[in-house]
């Protein structure tokens, strides 16, 4: 009898074992390798801490600083924060510059997912291990922050930061009346118009909120399932109360002509959140790339759009 109940908690122990190989990261039974299922579906091996970390997204730079990251390699960026200011610039986010992130002989190299992938070949050639982070959504800010603390050996670190925006979103959300909202978020460049959904930043915050996001369940685009084909008559047929717009450029020439438009064509008109005058812009720096620990921020600065006199 006690062989029987011998082999059955045996069974019962690797059954949980096994519940748990899903986690952000888990710790190889050899000794100091650290193996990741990051955001691809990649299950990577690191042979140990990195000590020459590249990011080729401006997003990862400040929560991987947090913890304790050795950042050697950086893309450029307008909102680089001054820590980042002597790292060495690998190219533009979307045209990297292969051959200087080789040179830098890095033992980490952190890929936005949607933008960097086709880089991992080359990566794997060269022998250097790549991780891809969605990096949008708050969800998958606090991912990366755990995923961050696990390869630098800061997990405490990266758990304090994300109770601290956990408490600061909270507050927000707590004052906000308990309302549906319904919301358009619409993407604005010199080349596109798009209607944003909840995989986007500012879509999340809306669903995060409770508002309603008119475009859920309106096809994804193919390159971008964070998104739907903008349609005017859509747009009138949903009839948003609020509508947000982040923009990409040059953000008073975007802004300006937006509203240009909405002057010129009647159709704009029919629409509740033309007519009340609640089309509010949101800043490039928060939500047009991920704010990163600036997330909090983020649920503020749509709070106080809509409610100003609570925030």
């Amino acid at each position: 009898m006690k062989s029987v109940m011998l082999i059955v908690l045996s069974l019962m122990l690797l059954s949980m074992a096994g519940c748990g190989s899903n986690n952000v990261t888990q710790q190889s039974s050899n000794g100091n390798e650290i193996v990741i299922n990051d955001d691809s579906g990649r299950k990577v091996v690191l042979p140990g801490t990195p000590k020459r970390i590249v990011v080729l997204s401006a997003s990862f730079l400040e929560p991987l600083h947090l913890v304790g990251g050795n950042i050697v390699g950086r893309p450029t960026s307008q909102v680089a924060p001054d820590f980042a200011k002597d790292i060495e610039v690998v190219g533009k986010s979307i045209q990297i510059d292969v051959e200087k992130v080789l040179s830098l002989n890095p033992d980490l190299v952190v890929i936005h997912q949607g933008v960097n992938e086709k880089l991992i070949k080359v990566l794997e050639d060269n022998g250097i291990p790549s991780i891809v982070l969605k990096s949008k959504t708050y969800e998958d800010v606090k991912r990366e922050l755990e995923i961050f603390g696990q390869v630098t050996g800061e997990k405490e670190k990266a758990a304090e930061a994300i109770s601290k925006m956990n408490k600061e979103i909270t507050a927000i959300k707590e004052k906000l009346p308990k309302e549906e909202k319904r919301v358009a978020v619409l993407f604005s460049s010199s080349q596109n118009l798009n209607i944003q959904l909840s995989g986007s930043i500012a879509g999340s915050v809306v669903k995060d909120f409770g508002w309603k996001n008119v475009a859920e369940g309106l096809t994804p685009m193919e390159k971008n399932p964070d998104a739907t084909p903008y349609s005017m008559e859509t747009m009138v047929e949903q009839n948003p109360e609020i509508l947000f717009v982040v923009t990409m450029g040059n953000a008073k020439s975007q802004e300006d002509n937006l509203l240009g438009e909405m002057k010129k064509n009647p159709a704009w008109n029919a629409i509740n959140a033309v007519q009340n005058n609640k089309v509010y812009f949101l800043p490039q720096d928060l939500f047009l790339l991920s704010p990163g620990l600036k997330y909090p921020d983020c649920y503020r600065e749509m709070a106080k759009k809509v409610y100003p006199d609570l925030f």
